[in-house]
């Protein structure tokens, strides 16, 4: 088993926004007065270029498919959500917490792999899960350590309990749940997506111990971490609020592997956190303040990776 890939599978946005049915629970989301919705558009679509140009130019093979116009996707720059792609050739479809975010599901984006040589063998699809209200946003919420079959995942209204044990069962993972918080105004609040707090590479993971209030789910978290020999690089709650939790391993030419992130996550490292980064893989950081500010999320929620086998 591979935990990182050479090919990414990212959206380009037409119509990006705030969306205002995510931000009941993205505490990350602000409202951007100073702009037009056309400006808003404009300069998260020039973010998202030019990160896929990084991405290109290091060697990473990554499949862009346009949005569409109708119907009004405004989070389908995050396409990690709603799919996932596994390496016996399944893909996983995950139910969304908001309605207008369930639209961004489509059939066609199996096509373009399948027309690319990738092989589908099968679609688990947990969407219909929605119905119940009960949700679990792909590797938003699922952190998978693909190689050592363990699955960490922060619960929160986007990533039910029983779901996310079904999903382990499903693809024979460990669970590790627990719940991380971030303070707004004077209360600690669910963090909405495992990836804002945490990631996962090949031999480390950065994550923020401190969003863990429960002392026991820290400890076993650790554990499960050292266990499996991964370096534990621990970044603050104020660092978080950078996204310096948002962040993806992928490989490039000749094997290289970089840590994607955004240029306000690169800037809140320390020199300490920086070295320790980049004793296992280079970084790679490209501006995305706007899709950050509206959307959200960053550089990780941006990327899915494409783990099919190819014909």
């Amino acid at each position: 088993m591979k935990q990182i890939t050479n090919t990414i599978l990212m959206i380009r946005p037409v119509s990006f926004r705030m969306n205002e049915q995510t931000a009941v629970n993205n505490y990350y989301q602000k409202v951007l007065d100073n702009l037009s919705p056309e400006t808003v558009q404009e300069k998260a679509l020039q973010e998202f270029d030019d990160l896929v140009e990084k991405l290109r130019l290091v060697g990473v093979n990554v499949i862009v498919i346009n949005d569409k116009k109708h119907p009004d996707t405004p989070d389908s720059i995050f396409p990690n959500n709603w799919i996932s792609f596994h390496q016996d050739g399944t893909v996983t479809l995950y139910p969304m917490f908001a309605e207008n975010r369930r639209q961004e599901r489509r059939e066609d984006v199996l096509d373009v792999l399948e027309d690319k040589g990738f092989v589908i063998n099968n679609v688990v699809d947990f969407s219909s899960a929605e119905e119940e209200r009960i949700f679990l946003e792909g590797t938003g919420s699922l952190l998978l350590d693909r190689v050592n079959k363990k699955a960490y995942c922060s619960l929160s209204p986007r990533a039910e309990e029983d779901l996310t044990i079904e999903f382990c069962e499903d693809f024979e993972y460990t669970p590790v749940l627990f719940r991380s918080y971030q303070t707004v105004g004077n209360q600690r609040k669910e963090i909405y997506h495992t990836n804002v707090m945490m990631c996962l590479a090949e031999n480390f993971a950065v994550v923020c111990l401190d969003s863990i209030d429960d002392k026991k789910e820290r400890k076993q978290l650790v554990k499960y971490l050292k266990e499996d020999k991964k370096e534990i690089i621990s970044i603050t709650e104020e660092q978080v609020n950078n996204f310096a939790g948002n962040m993806l391993q992928v490989l490039g030419e000749n094997d290289e592997r970089y840590l994607v992130m955004s240029t306000s996550a690169d800037q809140s490292l320390t020199k300490s956190q920086r070295n320790a980064i980049e004793r296992h893989c280079k970084i790679l950081s490209s501006s995305l303040d706007t899709i950050e500010a509206c959307g959200g999320g960053s550089a990780r929620c941006m990327m899915a990776e494409v783990f099919l086998p190819k014909a």
